[in-house]
């Protein structure tokens, strides 16, 4: 821990203290109402310029979270659902973000640690549970590490992982990407590097992370539609340059 705390020195926040201002789903006292369009500024924000993707020939799909966040917890398996029938021109992927947060941070290093050493499918999950349903206090290398022991991984590798550098790395390079995102609130899904959706809040917590979904789904469609238009207008430019 003592190369981790030099790396990113934060003053330590209590768990109850920013669940209003960084989890977007803060509930309303608004009755339930139908799914909103699409809208600048409320449910979608359009990036200006877009930013780089993974895969340039999908259309990438970025979920931006952390264990921290109850509404990420409750989002989970919705997503999960939802992301295992993405055609195959989709690609999705997840990015926690540490918002300067103590506790975020040491849950977005249990991330990358989870993925580095094969745990993450299977302990994913359960350590939403263990913070939300259990209310444990994961929030150091020592509980996350001594956690996962007690559910089928391996500590010593968990913890060999959590401080290394590449982990680091890792983390540094998320935060740098929620800031280039211009995420304030989780979760939120960026499409294609040019859209993000958010959550809008409500009295029904489920129904606006489902709407969440079928605004990304719509925004994949957008997107799809948009390269297809696209493609003509390149093919002439293309046969153009090599007659030079």
């Amino acid at each position: 821990m003592r190369m981790f705390d030099a790396l990113r020195m934060r003053s330590l926040r209590g768990l109850r203290g920013f669940v209003p201002m960084l989890c977007v789903l803060t509930l309303a006292l608004a009755s339930p109402s139908l799914r909103a369009a699409l809208e600048e500024g409320k449910n979608l924000m359009t990036l200006d310029p877009p930013q780089p993707t993974s895969q340039r020939a999908k259309i990438e799909v970025v979920e931006f979270f952390s264990y921290a966040c109850p509404h990420c917890a409750h989002f989970s398996p919705l997503l999960s659902a939802w992301a295992a029938k993405l055609p195959h021109d989709v690609l999705f992927r997840r990015v926690p973000v540490g918002f300067n947060r103590d506790q975020w941070i040491s849950l977005q290093r249990a991330y990358y640690a989870l993925d580095a050493t094969g745990d993450l499918a299977r302990l994913d999950g359960p350590l939403f549970h263990a913070l939300h349903e259990e209310r444990k206090p994961l929030f150091d290398a020592s509980s996350l590490a001594d956690w996962v022991g007690r559910n089928g991984g391996n500590a010593e590798k968990f913890t060999a992982a959590y401080v290394s550098l590449p982990i680091n790395k890792e983390t540094v390079q998320a935060d740098q990407m929620a800031e280039d995102f211009r995420i304030q609130g989780v979760p939120s899904l960026a499409i294609d590097g040019r859209y993000v959706a958010h959550a809008q809040p409500s009295a029904d917590e489920q129904q606006s992370l489902k709407d969440l979904l079928a605004d990304a789904d719509e925004l994949i469609t957008r997107v799809r539609s948009e390269r297809a238009l696209a493609k003509p207008a390149a093919a002439p430019a293309a046969k153009a340059a090599k007659g030079k």
